[in-house]
């Protein structure tokens, strides 16, 4: 959990947009998540056991681009389908111990399947990348990293309270912790609480001020270490008692039997003996207290750290003992050798700090996966043998559409540059139309917009209306109300783009029209497609409706002009979808855009208005609502509660009265959401919120196309062919 929290906030402040989730084990590790990941990530879960059905399911919900591994997790069937599902797989920290090794080369001829599958093994050592290789890992996969534990930055927490307060009525002369305590493995093998109490013992006898910090490993030994202390008489203290006994003394144990919080002592201590080191358990991670310039005792069992613990002998950076009957000599040793101590202390800390650099590395692999992924998730969906014909069917009859209706294309007398999509719901096609309509206008040009109208509830078959002129929202549907609020242009509504279009030319006499969410209405000529893909899902399940949600095969890209990535991040290459859309159409330039947050506008105001510092709730009714999620993201604006309605929704009174109730359940007075869902919402919603006591604010949002200028050229250079041509109209 340590080296996941480095790794996800170096992600966070890199990439603040992507959606980040962490699956854990142990109950003790779900609560030890939640409180050191709280704002960090977007969820926390039990990891699925290793069945196809419930890897499925689980992947499908959250959806990854990457899946990460930490240490040697090695789950064959998640491997399995993470890589069937085209995600990324990256190992990092990847270690095989001593003790795990013989196992996974005996039985190797099940698992070399799965050490194929990752895209990335990042390893701690030359030992692991061996290992790995000879296990059946690809060569060109496996890389050495260093380990993550080194980046761990040393204990920042306050120590709890109760131990404070107890320092400060004890004043101790010196404080020996025993951290992370184990059972041996068999009857043979020795109990650390045994030997840890023993020790104390007999190191009290000559050291009155001393004081103990027990700390077992796990929650279930709590207890049994509680019985072992008063069995031996010892006078102790628990961590989570209330309050410091009256009549507790010098020398003395506190027993921690608390998860997450032995990190913060280490910085009090004079010496740590580190368990699992005498028990042959593999030792645990020496590195928290070495960071804090702590002397460190250890047993022979370093299995787990094989690499750490040899550069920590080389260095004198621990003082490692043989057998359990020498721990006490080894503590007494460094507490009564202060400058013994000192030195040993600052040498762990300078070899902690020197091998630093890890996470870095792991990041730019995380991130590098995930430019080049690109999920297809109909792979795993558990109907795809039933709806894989019905998506064939679908694939024939769309091909036969696009061809009937483009051999019967009818052409305007205006060039035409259609702005449309391959998949099923929002890709961002409304955002970008209305951006180059205004960049258009403001480089002397006189564009109109053709859209359907999707949604609006007027019986017109065709509706004009004049850039800058005001409509209901009742009259054109919410995405075509974005167009007439901008006023940029002229927009004709109509299921017959040829007639409406011919139409504006005859009123409005435009230079240039944009056809909105024109790729498949290609019974309207036009000069140029551009296709707008979205980068949170670029292909859609990668299959036609209804085992995706493309409307028509991938093939079908290559009639495409021009691609512009929607919603990119910046600094992303997004190289896995560019290398997809090469596959479709060699030729076509491919751009990215992004949504920019321009301002949030109060709903019953209609002003610009920051909302007010706390809490907040979101709802939001779009295609992809992840897209929305992920600008809150960016703005570091979490909301405490938020919901998803299907694309267009349209609003009643009790749905928004619902909405202002669970925001106020939840502790927050203000409702964010969307231009498009604010013009969904009823007439009353004024009235509603008044009565609620929350504030609504609705994002207006811009975009910004990177080499914008070549874009727009590219535009102007397909008007000047298209209007030397002499074509008859019809």
């Amino acid at each position: 959990m340590i080296s996941a929290t480095g790794v996800l906030r170096d992600i966070r402040e890199r990439s603040p947009a992507i959606p980040l989730y962490v699956s854990v084990t142990t109950v003790a590790g779900r609560d030890l998540a939640e409180e050191r990941l709280a704002g960090l990530v977007d969820g926390i879960c039990h990891a699925p056991i290793d069945y196809a059905f419930a890897v499925r399911r689980v992947l499908a919900r959250i959806r990854p681009s990457v899946v990460v591994i930490l240490e040697t997790e090695i789950w064959p069937m998640l491997y399995r389908e993470t890589k069937r599902a085209q995600c990324g797989l990256v190992i990092v920290n990847g270690r095989i111990s001593d003790r795990a090794f013989p196992g996974y080369r005996r039985w190797r001829f099940l698992l070399s399947d799965a050490f194929k599958q990752p895209d990335a093994i990042l390893v701690q050592s030359e030992i692991d990348a061996g290992r790995y290789l000879e296990l059946g890992a690809p060569r060109q996969a496996v890389e050495v990293m260093g380990n993550l534990k080194y980046d761990a930055e040393p204990a920042c927490a306050e120590p709890p309270r109760m131990l404070l307060s107890l320092i400060d009525k004890l004043r101790p002369a010196c404080i020996w912790i025993a951290a992370s305590t184990m059972a041996g493995v068999d009857s043979h093998d020795v109990d650390e609480d045994d030997v840890v109490l023993h020790a104390f013992q007999e190191l009290s006898r000559g050291r009155p001020g001393l004081l103990l910090i027990l700390v077992p490993r796990r929650p279930e030994r709590f207890d049994q270490a509680e019985q072992k202390l008063r069995d031996a008489g010892v006078r102790y203290v628990r961590r989570t008692d209330d309050a410091v006994p009256r009549d507790i003394t010098l020398p003395c144990v506190l027993l921690l039997d608390t998860i997450g919080e032995l990190a913060s002592l280490f910085p009090l201590a004079d010496v740590v003996f580190m368990g699992g080191t005498l028990a042959r358990r593999g030792g645990h991670n020496l590195l928290e207290p070495a960071a804090v310039r702590r002397a460190i005792v250890t047993g022979p069992h370093l299995e787990n750290f094989a690499a750490i613990a040899a550069e920590f002998r080389e260095q004198r950076a621990v003082l490692e003992i043989d057998e359990a009957s020498r721990l006490p000599a080894a503590v007494a040793l460094l507490l009564d050798h202060p400058e013994l101590r000192e030195e040993m202390g600052v040498r762990a800390a300078k070899l902690a700090a020197a091998k630093r650099g890890a996470t870095r590395k792991a990041v730019d692999e995380i991130l590098r996966q995930h430019d080049l992924a690109v999920p297809c998730w109909s792979r795993l969906s558990p109907a795809r043998y039933i709806l894989w014909p019905i998506a064939k069917t679908w694939a024939l009859v769309s091909a036969r559409q696009q061809r009937r209706k483009k051999a019967r294309a009818q052409r305007l007398n205006t060039p035409v540059i259609s702005v449309g999509g391959i998949s099923m719901g929002g890709a961002g096609k409304t955002p970008l139309v209305d951006h180059l309509t205004g960049r258009l206008s403001q480089r002397g040009h006189h564009p109109a917009i053709l859209t359907r109208g999707y949604r609006r509830r007027s019986i017109e078959t065709t509706i004009l209306i004049g850039a800058g002129q005001p409509a209901p929202v009742r009259l054109t549907g919410d995405e075509a109300q974005i167009f007439v609020q901008s006023g940029y242009a002229h927009l004709g509504l109509g299921a017959d783009r040829f007639r409406t279009g011919n139409l504006l030319e005859e009123k409005c006499e435009p230079d240039v029209f944009l056809l909105d969410d024109g790729f498949q209405h290609t019974q309207l000529a036009r000069d140029l497609d551009l296709v707008v893909i979205d980068a949170l899902n670029p292909f859609a399940g990668g299959a036609v409706f209804p085992l995706g949600a493309l409307r028509e095969p991938m093939s079908a890209l290559a009639r495409a002009g021009v691609f512009v990535i929607m919603r990119a991040v910046p600094g992303r290459e997004y190289e896995g979808i560019r290398r997809q859309l090469r596959a479709w159409n060699p030729e076509a330039p491919i751009f990215r855009a992004r949504v920019e947050p321009r301002a949030w506008v109060n709903y019953v105001t209609r002003q610009p208005e920051q909302p007010a510092e706390g809490p907040v709730a979101a709802f939001c009714g779009l295609a992809n609502p992840a897209s929305f999620w992920g600008t809150l993201r960016s703005l570091r604006v979490p909301p405490v509660f938020h919901w998803a309605f299907d694309d267009h929704h349209h609003y009643s009174c009790e749905e928004l009265q619902r909405l202002a109730a669970q925001a106020r359940m939840h502790g927050s007075g203000v409702l964010l959401t969307t231009e498009k869902d604010a013009m969904n919402l009823p007439d009353s919603a004024p009235s509603v919120l008044e009565r609620a006591g929350v504030n609504l604010y609705w994002l207006k949002i811009g975009v910004q196309v990177e080499n914008e200028n070549q874009l727009l050229e590219l535009i102007e250079s397909k008007m000047r062919q298209a209007i030397g041509l002499k074509r008859p109209q019809g």
